[in-house]
């Protein structure tokens, strides 16, 4: 090729490339040019002018051959010793400089279905012994406490000294139950009870399933909540000798085989129920109806197990008395509004983040858990729109100073979908379809009480014979008479007391009940 045409080929600036570049000495003495900082001169001397095309791809071109020549005369430079003289162990020159491989998570089925993920490289084999242990079904390994008993099925009973501490701080929170399990402990209310439940195996329940035992009664638990167990809380009942299986995410099979196993025991047959749900009084009718000629009662805490209590009632299939705590005073009115009007803050805070200010929020059903819930983020500032069946309800959101809406007319608006409403379908796929993306929902479900359980427990053992038909009773109001009474203990509170003069004049006893069984509070 002529000179001519090189000179037309090579660019504008090409004459001060490979000229007026800096050397570079390497650490063998070789030196190359600094294409990069003779590169940015050029751009200086150009103040301004655009690079053309042909300049851009030659400059890139010397740089990468540059590149290279440095590349060779370090594979070649660290043969030798390290020109410090110190002792730094150098790396391979001859391997590549990357950034470090993302960590990789061994994905395993386990019997339950689900993947468990672990760091393949926490020991010699390629898998941890912790993610072993996930991955190995409860129902596969044999475990005993330390009275030698193997009857219950939990993650780890190793954990109970730690489920153990949780359980002494969470009695520390219910006083007026641990008072009512001092009362009760001597005159044993519950002897000869046999109760199987089917509830939230969390560490306030443990309190309760434990009061229910120091009263004298026999349990056996399985949970009603693949997702609300806590581990550790259910290895501690178990290394206190109360049969419980559950653990954290069991699969479907699992969950009604932990049901049965509390139902179907050699020797040991039921008297009492405890539901939160209606699943165990369901499993029993389909898979041992013969159960009911024993038992006494139904004790039901949800409003989706009142229900299916009703359908069971309206078809001539209850065969046993029932009592639905859930619409109790105590529980409508602490747990279900006070209680939720918190927990569903720190709920969504925590497993969110959520700043409410000026969100836009849909609450599905203005009970008294939509309420506390409306009543909650809107004190958070949050915009928050009711949808209600009941015009009732309906009314009462309207008084409030909420929008009543229907979900499908601003489904496409909300930052937050938050059921409150007991029943299915509420929010469909179709209605899914339509949410922005982002869009939170959550479902207010499954609550469970404390006092009111262990009084209505009682008030069923204890009823005469034929005192109570197959039928569903409502809590009595007595007895949230007396567990509001034992929740005030807390308090610096003097009730004050009726003469017998006034007693009669409203025509209520002395002692209470003070309020007709229809009163709304």
């Amino acid at each position: 090729m002529s000179e001519d045409s090189k000179e037309d080929i090579m660019p504008e600036n090409s004459s001060h490339v490979g000229t007026s570049a800096p050397l570079i000495t390497l650490n063998n003495g070789a030196e190359v040019r600094d294409v990069y900082t003779e590169s940015t001169a050029n751009q200086r001397t150009a103040e301004g002018e655009s690079a053309s095309v042909p300049s851009v791809i030659a400059l890139l071109l010397r740089m990468l051959e540059a590149a290279k020549a440095r590349g060779s005369v370090n594979s070649h430079g660290a043969e030798g010793p390290s020109p410090s003289g110190d002792r730094t162990v150098r790396e391979d020159p001859s391997a590549d400089r990357v950034p470090d491989p993302p960590q990789r998570f061994n994905k395993r089925l386990t019997k339950m279905g689900s993947c468990s993920r672990s760091n393949p490289l926490t020991s010699a084999d390629g898998q941890s012994s912790a993610s072993s242990e996930d991955e190995t079904s409860p129902r596969d390994k044999e475990q005993m406490n330390s009275k030698g008993s193997k009857d219950f099925c939990v993650k780890d009973i190793g954990q109970a000294s730690f489920g153990r501490r949780e359980i002494e701080i969470a009695e520390q929170d219910m006083p007026a139950l641990m008072m009512l399990r001092k009362a009760g402990q001597g005159e044993k209310p519950l002897a000869g009870a046999k109760i199987v439940g089917c509830v939230h195996i969390t560490v306030h329940m443990a309190v309760l399933i434990e009061t229910l035992s120091a009263l004298g009664a026999e349990c056996r638990w399985a949970s009603c909540n693949i997702y609300s167990i806590q581990n550790k809380v259910a290895a501690a009942l178990a290394e206190a000798g109360i049969p419980v299986f559950a653990w954290k995410m069991e699969s479907e099979d699992d969950y009604f085989w932990c049901i049965d196993s509390c139902v179907n025991v050699e020797g040991w047959e039921p008297n009492m129920i405890l539901d939160d749900g209606g699943d165990m009084t369901h499993w029993i009718y389909k898979k041992s109806p013969q159960l009911f000629h024993s038992i006494k009662g139904i004790v039901e805490e949800s409003v989706t197990g009142v229900h299916r209590l009703y359908e069971l009632y309206k078809t001539g299939k209850l065969l046993c008395p029932a009592i639905n705590v859930n619409e109790s005073v105590i529980k409508q009115k602490f747990d279900d509004f006070y209680c939720c009007k918190e927990s569903i803050l720190h709920g969504l805070k925590r497993t969110t983040a959520l700043p409410f200010g000026g969100k836009q929020v849909v609450i599905c059903g203005y009970g008294e858990v939509g309420k506390g819930c409306c009543a909650a983020l809107k004190g958070m500032k949050a915009v928050v729109y009711v949808t209600e069946i009941d015009p009732v309800c309906a009314l009462q959101a309207c008084m409030d100073g909420f929008q009543l809406v229907r979900l499908n007319e601003v489904i496409r608006l909300v930052d937050v979908v938050i059921t409150c409403t007991g029943n299915r379908n509420v929010v469909t796929r179709e209605l899914m379809d339509q949410m922005k993306n982002g869009c939170i929902v959550c479902n207010m479900g499954h609550s469970h009480t404390e006092i009111d359980v262990v009084l209505a427990l009682i008030e069923l053992f204890n009823a005469p014979e034929g005192h109570y038909k197959q039928d569903i009773y409502s809590f009595p109001k007595k007895m949230d008479e007396y567990a509001a009474l034992l929740h005030l203990q807390n308090f610096d509170t003097h009730l004050t007391e009726l003469t017998e003069e006034q007693a009669r004049y409203i025509g209520v006893n002395k002692n209470g009940p003070f309020k007709p069984s229809d009163y709304r509070y």
